[in-house]
């Protein structure tokens, strides 16, 4: 009874408290107070006092509370404003006495605070960027990142805007080239500062010269004039003056010469060439050794240079190229397929003046540098037995072939004219005379003529006289072939239009492999010139094996029996395999186009076959990634088709036998031959078809493909034409049926057309349900037929993984026992023990990738969900945006 009355009375003595008016003003501005001193508490802990034992209260089973306050006595929480503002009415000073105190310990034992209030107490803290702040002795922590994008990002404005000042006077404060001490003998002034040797960049003359006598690449800047001025390292400071040295070039030079002394050799300055770094180029002199005493001479030769990582311009150089600028320029072209070599050499010059030199880096005699440094690289990997035209995940037998022609990889006749033979002529384009034989043989076999008849006709993309032949074109564009993965595996240059002899040529190259599918973006054309010309040379009736197939988006342009006849997407066994995947090809090959039209024939060969070739690598590199992206991807989208197919069954109340019921009849209605009683109306409605899908796909495409008025226009007039032979059509066709089945011009348009030939079709439910169903049972099938064939792409790159292992053990197996002098390659012994250095390498390569593909397959197959992340996308990013 006691403890009651005690409560009862702290109760009254605090209810009095908070009546007392004078009280209340001085917790008003005691509480504003605190709601600054709570953003900064982490600052304030860092230079408060420790904390106190507040006294406890004359009652005696009061527990001990400890209180945190800053260095003005201010008691300081651990908890939201928020919380404590439904306490607002107690005090937080010293001078209420016992009362306050126990009041105090309540408040500390109330733990719980909701989300939401939390989640507003953050959002404070975040912009909460007071001038205040700037005041304390120790920067705050920074908040929390918020959960919002735009907040981040513009929070992260609001830093830099703040920063800017400070930065810039770090910047210009960095301009100061007051005379230090040298960082290396610790005596002498510094007069030079190197911006490569951090973390003690100022150096004295003395240390200079003796550091970077070999040290020729580092950049330098002198500090003897009152600022930073840029030093080639042919100039060197002497008596606070600059003065000009001499600088080698750093190669391996061999210890001795002769059967002299070492002693009497001495090194000296040879001829003055030009080495080309990343960095700009250098005008060096290239070492020459002499003995003093039998006179006897060495000098760099073109094995030394290649031995320590540089390329020379010409045999009898006067330039030298470091191999990485070299890889660099590689790099930069796969990323950025449409830079120039003289935009790369641009961007050197700039650099070689940045840095205080001088001098022009000549744009022929880097290309030809680069081009036979890739050819030499290329007869490497040919000794390594690499094949960078064959898809491991397509050997030994092939699914599909997708082949097109790319009119943007023209060339103009008065480019730049040159005799010499391509580097890679025959390797991935094919040699033109032999194409050329080729489609004269098929043109005189078949009874060819020029501009008309089977090879051709009227597509505008096929014929075979273009309005471009008649220009100052000379190759009008490339056909390329391509696997279902996206890896190159044959082209060859057009001459006459997109002739239907081009992708015959591919197609019967590639034969020589066994090949399921065939696709092309007019197959349905293409396959009947095919047959015909299959009859006239027996020699190309294997062709006819492969079963024609046209890419899904060329598909959609078609009636729906024409899609179902010839569309990858209802053809058996063909899984999910677009046709498209040479599009894909194509969008990074033509970027590469913007300077291909200004180069040499051989020039442009050879730069797109190294293209491909690196194109390629890549996809090899990754493609146990690809295929197991592919299998995940198949295998969800397998159950979401299975759950669309089970609702349709329940809304439209059928049982499964129906619905296979349903797939046979739309079938058999597509296939169906024209009678010639109904050839007119089917052939009118079928015209209709054509004309609507037509309409309706340029007006999608009307602002997607076309930025310019004048496209636009042309689409447009297009479309207007289309509409006029479509009324006539209609007209035509309401002439033929009866009153009943007659269309409109403005319902054929509509968004969901549905025709009066496709609203019944004999057991009273119309084509459009059948075919509703139809498209998701073929989805079914597809998407099962995607897991089965990637299984098998998976065992034949693991299998091909596996062989090329094996090949490479054994070349080293062999390197080891036997000096292979009778082989063809032509290499002495030490070449033979750089070769086996060189297998050891690749096989240690192409260990690491047989256990991330391991990991990959093992994974999905198990059924085990990945996110597929390329090594390329990641990146270190700074703590601020590492939550975007």
């Amino acid at each position: 009874m006691s403890d009651c009355s005690n409560v009862e009375q702290l109760v009254k003595e605090l209810d009095e408290l908070v009546d007392h008016s004078k009280l209340n003003d001085e917790l008003q501005t005691l509480e504003g107070f605190i709601n600054k001193m709570e953003v900064e508490r982490e600052a304030a802990l860092s230079t408060s006092h420790q904390p106190v034992q507040e006294a406890p209260p004359s009652t005696s089973h009061q527990p001990v509370m400890w209180l945190k306050r800053d260095s003005d006595g201010n008691v300081v929480y651990d908890r939201p404003r928020s919380c404590r503002n439904q306490m607002a009415s107690h005090s937080y000073s010293r001078k209420t006495g016992a009362r306050t105190t126990m009041l105090e310990s309540s408040v500390e034992r109330t733990n719980y605070c909701p989300p939401d209030t939390v989640e507003s107490f953050l959002e404070e803290l975040n912009y909460s960027q007071d001038d205040d702040m700037d005041d304390q002795e120790t920067a705050p922590a920074p908040p929390r990142a918020s959960l919002d994008w735009s907040t981040r990002r513009s929070l992260l404005s609001e830093r830099w805007a703040k920063e800017r000042p400070r930065l810039v006077n770090t910047m210009v404060a960095q301009q100061n080239a007051e005379t230090g001490i040298c960082q290396q003998c610790g005596s002498s002034p510094a007069a030079v500062r190197c911006r490569d040797c951090r973390p003690h960049p100022l150096l004295c003359a003395e240390c200079d010269v003796s550091l970077h006598r070999n040290q020729v690449f580092h950049n330098r800047d002198a500090t003897i004039a009152g600022f930073f001025q840029p030093l080639p390292p042919t100039t060197c400071v002497v008596d606070r003056v600059l003065s000009q040295c001499v600088c080698i070039l750093p190669l391996e030079m061999p210890e001795k010469i002769c059967t002299c002394s070492p002693g009497t050799l001495s090194v000296n300055p040879g001829k003055v060439v030009a080495v080309v770094t990343i960095n700009g180029r250098y005008d060096l002199s290239m070492p020459e050794m002499k003995c003093e005493a039998c006179k006897a001479t060495w000098s760099a030769g073109v094995d030394d240079l290649v031995r320590n990582d540089y390329w020379p311009a010409t045999l009898h150089f006067s330039t030298v190229y470091s191999t990485d600028v070299l890889h660099s320029y590689e790099e930069l072209k796969m990323a950025a397929p449409g830079l120039s070599c003289q935009a790369f050499l641009r961007m050197l010059d700039q650099r070689t003046v940045r840095f205080g030199r001088t001098g022009k880096i000549t744009a022929d005699s880097f290309r030809k540098s680069f081009l036979e440094w890739e050819a030499v690289r290329f007869e490497v990997d040919k000794i390594c037995r690499e094949e960078p035209f064959v898809c491991p995940a397509c050997t030994p037998d092939m699914l599909a072939v997708s082949v097109d022609g790319n009119r943007k990889h023209y060339r103009f006749k008065n480019a730049a004219r040159s005799e010499e033979q391509a580097l890679f002529d025959g390797i991935f384009i094919a040699k033109d005379d032999e194409v050329e034989r080729f489609v004269d043989y098929i043109h005189s076999t078949t009874n060819h003529v020029s501009g008309r008849g089977v090879c051709g006709g009227e597509w505008s993309a096929a014929r075979e006289t273009s309005q471009r032949s008649r220009s100052k074109i000379d190759e009008e564009g490339l056909e390329l072939a391509v696997c279902r993965h996206g890896v190159f595996l044959s082209a060859l240059n057009m001459f006459r239009g997109e002739i239907y002899a081009y992708p015959l040529y591919l197609q019967n190259k590639l034969a020589n492999k066994p090949i399921t599918f065939f696709a092309m973006d007019v197959t349905c054309k293409y396959w009947p010139y095919l047959n015909k010309v299959a009859k006239s040379c027996p020699e190309l009736q294997h062709l006819l094996d492969m079963k024609p197939f046209l890419s899904v988006f060329h598909a959609k342009a078609h009636d729906f029996k024409c899609e179902v006849k010839w569309s990858g997407a209802y053809q058996q066994g063909a899984g999910l395999t677009l046709g498209e995947e040479v599009e894909q090809c194509n969008a990074f090959l033509s970027r590469i186009a913007v300077t291909t039209k200004h180069m040499s024939k051989a020039g442009r060969t050879d730069m797109l076959t190294l293209m491909a070739m690196r194109w390629n690598q890549q996809k090899f590199n990754n493609l146990d990634t690809s295929l197991a992206r592919r299998y995940q991807k198949a295998t969800k989208g397998l159950e979401s088709r299975l759950q669309d197919l089970e609702v349709m069954r329940v809304q439209l109340a059928v049982t499964q036998v129906e619905v296979e019921g349903w797939v046979t009849d739309v079938k058999e209605w597509a296939e169906a031959t024209t009678s010639q009683k109904n050839a007119d109306l089917d052939a009118v409605t079928s015209r209709l078809e054509v004309l609507v899908a037509s309409i309706k796909r340029r007006s999608q495409r009307l602002y997607k493909d076309t930025d310019g008025s004048k496209g636009r226009a042309r689409m447009r007039r297009k479309i207007r034409e289309e509409k006029a032979i479509l009324g006539s059509v209609a007209d035509k066709y309401n002439s033929m049926v009866p009153d009943a089945e007659r269309i409109t011009f403005d319902s054929i348009l509509s968004e969901e057309t549905v025709w009066p030939w496709q609203l019944s079709h004999g057991d009273n439910v119309d084509l459009k349900t059948k075919r509703k169903a139809f498209d998701v049972v073929m989805a079914i099938r597809r998407l099962e037929e995607e897991r089965k064939i990637v299984i098998a792409e998976m065992a034949k790159h693991w299998k091909s993984l596996s062989t090329r292992a094996d090949t490479l053990k054994e070349m080293s197996c062999r390197l080891s026992s036997e000096p292979l002098q009778s082989e063809l390659w032509g290499l002495n012994e030490e070449g033979i023990k750089g070769l086996r250095s060189l297998t050891l390498k690749k096989k240690q390569a192409v260990t690491t990738m047989m256990k991330h593909a391991r990991g990959c397959y093992a994974q999905v197959l198990r059924g085990t969900s990945m996110d597929f992340q390329r090594d390329w996308d990641g990146y270190d990013s700074d703590s601020e945006m590492s939550d975007e």
